[in-house]
């Protein structure tokens, strides 16, 4: 049996979906690097089979691409469950197609594979949405706001002495909650007035002033361990946007695991990785960032997991629900996202950049 020759299906090996070509017997032509990885067999190894012998019910995949043939469908989509001999079951969803009149393609698409990408779509247009909705409200409670506190003050002038004392203290209730608002409308400006400062950063050297910042306001109970890729190139970026996001998260991750600072057994671990052929805001990467900060805490509580990355919703209490709101805005400005995967003693904030 032989194989397809490499550069005719070149553009294949690029894709994160598995992709096998196969010929009117059912037999596996070619196959691209991220399908060697989802069957665990090797591109020399499957040149030699059957899709029949690959899978205990791959009859029913070959009754499907000779559908195809026949029929010369554009497409042909099916949910399918593969069975493979001592393994669990593989859930993909495929697309098959016809190339010239003898081969089918079989694109395959592990579900969970699918809902990761569907869940970045829509956090990064949750996100773009959220940044317009921001700015407006921000903008107009500026202004009033500025008006209620110049009032208070006036108002705090033309008080008589005789009630100077007695009123002033409700003047400065509302002068220092006017105060209190500014600030809290100035955090959901910050990203966007701030110019953005391109630079050569060092993923670790951002992790190393976070970890020294954090372990500053927490000495005794907590441990921040490192698990670093050296291999990471620098790329471009702002620096301290970057330091500032990833301290919010290591930063919320400490004020979770308060209980098991007390005890002494808290535990952070910041760790890096290289990723290969990721999407990120629908725009294919060759490599890019992995960077883990998890956590041995209670975990995040399921009802706001969906929405910790919107402004105002925090599971703290005092909490501004902002600091995760800000460290998502810093990582999309490079081009990156940031998800996160809780249960009860592990919870997991990844940060995907895209690498040179």
């Amino acid at each position: 049996m032989t194989v397809a020759p490499p550069e005719r299906f070149a553009g294949l090996d690029l894709l994160a979906s598995s992709v096998l070509l196969v010929d009117q017997w059912g037999a596996i032509r070619y196959a691209n690097p991220a399908a060697e990885t989802l069957l665990d067999v090797s591109l020399k190894a499957l040149a030699r089979q059957r899709l029949s012998n690959l899978f205990t019910n791959g009859a029913e995949l070959e009754a499907l691409c000779q559908q195809s043939l026949e029929h010369q469908y554009a497409d042909l989509r099916q949910d399918l469950a593969l069975v493979r001999p001592g393994r669990e079951l593989l859930h993909v969803h495929s697309i098959l197609s016809v190339v010239g009149n003898e081969e089918v393609l079989i694109e395959m698409r592990e579900y969970e594979q699918q809902l990761k990408l569907d869940r970045e779509e829509r956090i990064f247009d949750q996100s773009q949405a959220n940044k317009e909705l921001i700015r407006n409200l921000a903008h107009e409670i500026k202004n009033p706001l500025g008006g209620i506190r110049g009032a208070a003050q006036l108002l705090e002038l033309e008080l008589p002495d005789v009630h100077l004392v007695a009123l002033r203290e409700y003047t400065q209730v509302i002068i220092k909650e006017a105060d209190r608002l500014q600030t809290l409308v100035d955090r959901l400006l910050a990203p966007h007035r701030r110019p953005h400062i391109v630079g050569d950063v060092n993923i670790h050297e951002v992790c190393e002033r976070v970890r020294s910042l954090v372990l500053a306001e927490f000495p005794v109970g907590l441990t921040i361990r490192r698990d670093y890729d050296a291999s990471i190139p620098e790329f471009r970026g702002d620096m301290e946007q970057l330091i500032q996001a990833v301290l919010n998260i290591v930063h919320n991750a400490a004020q979770a695991l308060v209980d098991r600072i007390a005890a002494g057994d808290a535990e952070i671990v910041l760790r890096t990785r290289v990723a290969r052929q990721v999407t990120l805001a629908k725009i294919r990467y060759g490599l890019a960032l992995d960077l883990h900060i998890t956590d041995n805490g209670p975990g995040i509580a399921p009802q706001i997991l969906d929405r910790i990355f919107y402004p105002l919703v925090s599971g703290r209490d005092g909490g501004s629900g902002l600091g995760l709101t800000l460290a998502q805005t810093f990582v999309q400005q490079h081009l990156g996202v940031i998800e996160c995967e809780s249960r009860p003693g592990l919870t997991d904030f990844r940060i995907l950049l895209p690498l040179p």
